[in-house]
């Protein structure tokens, strides 16, 4: 729900005519789908997200895998990796490629991977299996919480890297070993989804307790969007302000609807959850102002583009 702009993207490759597949790492735990993925054709290949769910999965990519020229070198590069990062992790992305280089179909020519993180990683041995050109997508969290051994070797491997703001750019250009593999790409957006005319209503400037001012924020509910600096913030408003916060997006609120309470504004709050893209389009419609109270995480996660 929250990784429109990939879905973008890959409606973006359909549309070019170019023939593509979809691997995912993880199944899909959304209730909900937004119209843009209606859209989307392609076969999906799910691998398993845990080496006890699907064992005997494992060990037939493991024993065709391991017959193919560029198993030695990818073994040897996940040991490698695996004595820096000694995490259950890392361990299941070398079992997700055994499966993904074994079931492949043999007319793909690339693989490109969106995040530079465990995405790649599994993109990464894939490719050395199967002796196949990869490039990767990089965004925010994937960057600046990855280990810089980790993003500088997967830049040496790797044909092309894209990312989304400058500073990223920046980022990632001191890591690489050619510079020139780290390209500005910014998301592209379909405006054809949007209205454009907006709802005729009288504007709301908080005095009036029958039409308060809506303000809207959309996003998910964890650290780095920084809702708990917002309800704070919303909490020093002047008393006799009449007001409505609206809040669309998914992630365990508890603890935010806890603060809420404690601040004395629950009454003003409207958590309404995950929505798809026409009702966080009609949200935005009907409310006044836009907040996101974007901050970067103590481990260095913060959002790409806040």
């Amino acid at each position: 729900m929250s990784e429109t702009f990939i879905a973008q993207e890959i409606l973006g490759i359909q549309q070019a005519g170019i023939p593509y597949r979809i691997v995912s790492l993880r199944h899909p735990t959304d209730k909900k789908r937004h119209p843009v993925h209606e859209r989307i054709t392609a076969e999906i290949d799910y691998l398993p997200e845990y080496v006890y769910q699907e064992p005997m999965r494992v060990f037939r990519g493991w024993l065709k895998a391991r017959k193919m020229p560029g198993y030695r070198r990818a073994r040897n590069i996940w040991w490698q990796d695996y004595r820096r990062d000694r995490t259950p992790n890392r361990a299941r992305r070398f079992a997700q490629a055994l499966v993904m280089a074994a079931e492949l179909p043999d007319d793909i020519t690339r693989i490109y991977a969106h995040f530079l993180h465990t995405p790649a990683s599994v993109a990464r041995y894939t490719a050395m299996m199967r002796g196949l050109p990869w490039c990767c997508s990089a965004h925010a969290k994937d960057i600046y919480t990855s280990e810089d051994w980790d993003m500088r070797e997967k830049l040496a491997d790797m044909d092309w890297l894209v990312t989304c703001t400058k500073a990223n750019v920046d980022h990632l250009q001191k890591l690489a070993d050619d510079p020139a593999k780290v390209n500005l790409l910014y998301h592209g957006l379909d405006f054809s989804r949007f209205p454009e005319d907006f709802p005729d209503r009288m504007p709301r400037d908080g005095r009036d307790p029958e039409h308060p001012v809506t303000i809207l924020s959309v996003g998910r509910l964890v650290g780095k969007k920084g809702y708990d600096d917002l309800l704070r913030a919303l909490a020093d408003l002047p008393k006799d302000l009449h007001w409505r916060f609206v809040h669309i997006g998914g992630g365990n609120g508890d603890k935010y609807k806890s603060l809420a309470t404690d601040l004395g504004i629950s009454d003003h709050c409207d958590w309404q959850g995950p929505r798809d893209q026409k009702e966080v389009i009609a949200g935005c419609q009907s409310a006044d102002l836009f907040v996101l109270a974007s901050r970067v995480e103590q481990d260095g996660d913060r959002d790409g583009l806040p």
